[in-house]
């Protein structure tokens, strides 16, 4: 007779048949560490939380310098209550520190993936939507609780309570003056939209901004300063 023809499969006959297995819940957070420049320093971070049932889904590298590197990574744990024990077995580790820890928010918890991510999003946005759309964008790729977009003397466009652009851009000013235009204060971004004749700024308290950081924002700013002098 033969083997039945798939459409004729009823998926409750397959159901009864096959026990389907569900996956147990799990809450994922991001953790950001200062590990000293060893070899092995990354791996005994690993074997903490593997200690504890977390599962390392990613690692970024955001910076390395001065004998220390501070890489981002992403962990997959079955309960919440364990991200206390988690942080107290990493910061057991030798030279190793733990910045902060955050939920995972939104689809996407790689930072490169998010911004591409972002950048596709506004690409396919409407004209007369972009500006807010870029925004709220630069807003969530920095995790910022501020943002905005400015041209001359106007905010084109903002998010959350952002400062005065005359105190934002005295103080970019100030710091291209010294010659060191990566850093304008520890927990502010901004980058440069030429073409289009804008700048974008964004903040957020109590933690500092990477070096990668900065360089995500700034390939996401030159796609939309592209996108805005269409």
């Amino acid at each position: 007779m033969g083997l039945p023809r798939p459409d004729t499969v009823h998926t409750a006959d397959m159901t009864a048949q096959h026990a389907i297995p569900s996956l147990e819940p799990v809450h994922t957070v991001v953790v950001r560490v200062w590990l000293p420049d060893r070899p092995g320093a990354l791996g005994q971070v690993a074997s903490r939380i593997g200690a504890v049932k977390g599962d390392l889904l990613s690692i970024e590298i955001l910076e390395v310098g001065g004998g220390k590197v501070i890489d981002e990574l992403v962990v997959a744990l079955p309960d919440p209550d364990l991200v206390d024990l988690m942080i107290a077995e990493v910061h057991a580790i030798d030279g190793v520190s733990v910045e902060h820890v955050r939920p995972v928010g939104g689809d996407h918890s790689d930072g490169g993936l998010l911004a591409l991510a972002l950048a596709a999003e506004l690409a396919e946005t409407d004209d007369a939507e972009r500006m807010t759309a870029a925004v709220a964008s630069v807003a969530r790729l920095t995790d910022g609780a501020w943002a905005m977009v400015v041209r001359g003397d106007d905010v084109l466009a903002s998010y959350g309570d952002a400062p005065d652009p005359d105190w934002v851009m005295s103080l970019l000013a100030g710091t291209r003056h010294l010659g060191d235009p990566m850093v304008a204060s520890s927990d502010m971004f901004w980058a440069d939209l030429p073409t289009s004749g804008m700048w974008l700024a964004a903040g957020r308290d109590g933690r500092t901004v990477h070096e990668r950081e900065r360089v995500r924002l700034d390939l996401f700013a030159r796609i939309a300063d592209a996108l805005f002098a269409t």
